[in-house]
């Protein structure tokens, strides 16, 4: 009797302790329900991937206690995971924005195999890489990672770490992975908004752009003239224009340096993107890196707004940059980064921004000599001087001069609804004398004052003003010829000697590299 009361008072208290359990466990799973559920309504209610990851961190760590947090996207271009967002309070040798390779990092090493991953101290230890080293001087004890994964295509990683020495054990891997499969349908939400908020700022900025363009554009229809000078040029315009190569275009102002930039993208891959243009020499030196390269708000005095610049606009088209010897020495090595790697960060912002650009230059300077004389950097100028073209002034093309005389006239006249059907001899003999300091753009100026001028269907040139304005002519071989033997003098009377101070650049008064320049161009080297 007594046996059987004492087996009744065990069986009793088993299954109060199995009660007990039952209800402890379903307390627990309550509890986790309830956070995964918390964590779900955190993630509908944000479509930024920072405000996002900022709202669930709480609720992750109640989840699962830790005190460092990052989210790692997975970068297609560079084949990087990028660490787009940052919960901890360390030193700061793990920043936002850092980039980890996948491999030989636990985030990286978690995300090639495509599965949660846990790493104690030693795991951490046997890793080299430069990022595990900071995390082990941040204190970090334990890491463990959790591929963020939709429909079978990987965004990137969860990744949570302790600076304590407890490690991190298979519940906590499933309820991470649980909450990893919800953050990865919010990250990928977030980064399709962030694309499309990206590329409607991208549209608004190219309509405001092209806008512009209508507005201010020359509208050349075509690229007049038949002489061997231009037929060069457009010889090499047609061999260039289907490659990738930086082309540097060099002539005096308004000899047509924009057309031929124009023509080399419609005749490339990237005739269906856009064409963006820069003058640099009309653009304050303070205002033209944001040009460029745009900026973040507040990035400066005035900043209201983030500002996309003139190499995103550009992105898969090409930009023209007029009168690049006018940049600033202090912006020329942005501008060697951004043609050597294709990216650069806006001003105000550390996030790298990378473009696919073709880059089309002009100028009217002498770079050599501005690198001579150090205001322009060497290596920048080999990087633009890859395919130079050089433009022929109009006065070395006066052949060309009747052809464009008429094609202006008929686009003036239609623009002013005139009709004038002729152009009187003396007027062309006048025209085709002229030496036009100002190229063709100077005669498009004569031409359109004398179509407004014209009062029936002959042409009204004013002949005088030209004939006052047009100085002795200059034979330029003259010039030329003199050049060449004062310099042929000095190295003789150097033996040939450049540079030093009884060299023949300090006789004739120039830097050394000036007259290596002048040498090449007149065609002199050493017998």
């Amino acid at each position: 009797m007594k046996r059987a009361s004492a087996v009744s008072a065990l069986e009793s208290a088993r299954s109060t302790g199995v009660q007990r359990d039952l209800r402890a466990e379903l307390a627990r799973e309550r509890d986790r329900l309830r956070l995964l559920l918390e964590v779900n309504n955190t993630l509908v209610s944000n479509l930024g991937l920072r405000p996002l990851f900022g709202a669930i961190i709480g609720t992750l760590r109640k989840l699962v206690p830790h005190e460092f947090t990052t989210l790692a996207i997975w970068n297609e271009q560079r084949q990087v995971l990028d660490l787009r967002a940052l919960e901890f309070a360390g030193s700061g040798l793990v920043t936002e924005h850092m980039s980890v390779p996948p491999n030989a990092t636990p985030a990286g090493i978690a995300f090639a195999a495509g599965t949660p991953m846990r790493f104690d101290r030693a795991d951490l230890e046997q890793l080299s890489h430069e990022f595990v080293k900071r995390l082990l001087a941040e204190g970090v004890q334990s890491v463990c990672c959790v591929p963020l994964t939709v429909r079978d295509h990987r965004l990137g990683t969860l990744n949570v770490g302790r600076l304590s020495g407890e490690p991190f054990t298979d519940e906590d891997v499933e309820l991470l992975a649980a909450v990893a499969n919800q953050i990865a349908f919010a990250v990928e939400n977030s980064l399709a908004f962030q694309e499309i908020s990206a590329l409607k700022d991208k549209i608004a900025a190219e309509n405001v752009y092209f806008q512009e363009e209508i507005r201010t554009g020359r509208n050349f229809e075509d690229i007049v003239g038949e002489t061997p000078a231009l037929e060069r040029v457009l010889e090499l315009v047609e061999t260039v224009a289907p490659t990738r190569s930086t082309v540097l275009i060099r002539g005096e102002t308004g000899t047509g340096k924009e057309l031929i930039a124009r023509a080399i993208h419609e005749r490339s891959e990237r005739r269906d993107r856009a064409f963006v243009k820069v003058n640099c020499a009309a653009i304050p030196i303070g205002l033209l890196e944001s040009e460029l390269f745009g900026h973040e708000r507040g990035a400066f005095t005035g900043a209201i707004a983030q500002r996309v610049g003139r190499f995103e606009l550009a992105h898969g088209g090409t930009l023209f940059l007029d009168e690049v010897g006018d940049i600033p020495t202090e912006l020329q090595p942005k501008l060697l980064r951004v043609l050597q790697e294709q990216e650069f960060e806006r001003l105000g912002s550390t996030r790298t921004v990378r473009v696919d650009v073709r880059l089309v230059a002009a100028t009217h300077r002498d770079l050599e000599e501005m690198v001579g004389a150090g205001t322009f950097r060497s290596d920048l100028y080999y990087r633009l001087n890859v395919f130079p073209i050089g433009l022929p002034p109009l006065r070395e093309r006066r052949a060309d001069i009747p052809q464009l005389v008429h094609y202006l006239v008929q686009r003036f006249s239609r623009r002013i609804h005139k009709r004038i059907d002729a152009v009187p001899a003396d007027a062309m003999a006048a025209l085709c004398d002229y030496h036009w300091p100002g190229n063709v753009r100077e005669l498009e100026n004569v031409i359109e004052r004398g179509v407004i001028l014209s009062r029936g269907s002959v042409l009204e040139v004013p002949v005088s003003e030209l004939r006052r304005a047009n100085p002795a002519p200059v034979e330029t071989g003259t010039l030329k010829a003199a050049e060449r033997e004062t310099i042929l003098r000095a190295l003789g009377e150097s033996h040939w000697v450049i540079g030093g101070s009884e060299g023949a650049a300090s006789r004739l008064g120039i830097k050394r590299t000036t007259l290596q320049s002048r040498m090449r161009k007149l065609g002199i080297s050493r017998p």
